[in-house]
């Protein structure tokens, strides 16, 4: 009788600890739930991997950046033979890029020289030009006024008389017997005998005595 007593007791006992079990959650389940990441913690994930993408893209604008002056400056491409098997650094890019920068600012300015004087050059070219339209023109329009041109001779006897009359003067004014008398006595001598009226005598009378051995 106390043997039946217990085996029902032990029965109902097992019944109620198979229930219990059945109705706790398992305990994996339990720890994958916790695992499962709450609203803010999301947001909070988002927000990291919109910053990586924004740096990673800003990243490899950058390494383009590099890239295309590399390909643009002519001084990254030629590279010494000792570093040709390493990248260049960002350094040494930027460095380079300011070195040809600062090159073709003063190949501009001297291209710009360059312009300005030839443009100079072509000013003077067209006076020269319109000069000798006018002498051809004046030729055109008197065809017979280069018959009575007259020699180099003759110029030249011109100007030996002019000179020849103002070497008798000057013989005669200036004395050489020092430096300082000689200085003084030049002075005296333009001043009297160079004056623009007294030139004019002496070439007009240089001229009628030309005139007379012509004629």
């Amino acid at each position: 009788m106390e043997n039946a007593r217990k085996g029902s007791i032990v029965s109902r006992a097992n019944s109620i600890g198979s229930t219990s079990a059945s109705s706790v959650p398992n305990t994996d389940d339990e720890d994958s739930d916790c695992a499962q990441e709450s609203p803010k913690d999301t947001y909070k994930d988002q927000r990291r991997r919109a910053h990586t993408q924004a740096e990673q893209k800003r990243r490899d604008a950058i390494k383009k950046g590099y890239n295309d002056l590399q390909a643009i400056v002519p001084t990254c491409e030629q590279q010494d033979f000792s570093i040709s098997s390493q990248k260049l650094s960002k350094a040494i890019v930027l460095q380079k890029t300011i070195d040809y920068i600062q090159f073709l600012h003063k190949e501009k300015k001297k291209q710009e020289e360059e312009v300005s004087t030839l443009r100079k050059d072509v000013m003077a070219l067209k006076i020269m030009k319109v000069n000798y339209e006018q002498i051809v023109k004046a030729h055109q329009d008197n065809p017979n006024e280069g018959k009575n041109q007259i020699s180099d001779e003759l110029k030249f006897n011109v100007f030996q008389g002019i000179m020849d009359s103002l070497f008798q003067s000057f013989n005669a004014s200036v004395s050489v017997t020092s430096f300082q008398e000689l200085s003084a006595c030049v002075f005296s001598w333009i001043e009297e005998h160079c004056k623009p009226q007294t030139l004019r005598d002496v070439v007009i009378g240089v001229l009628h005595k030309v005139k007379s051995q012509l004629y």
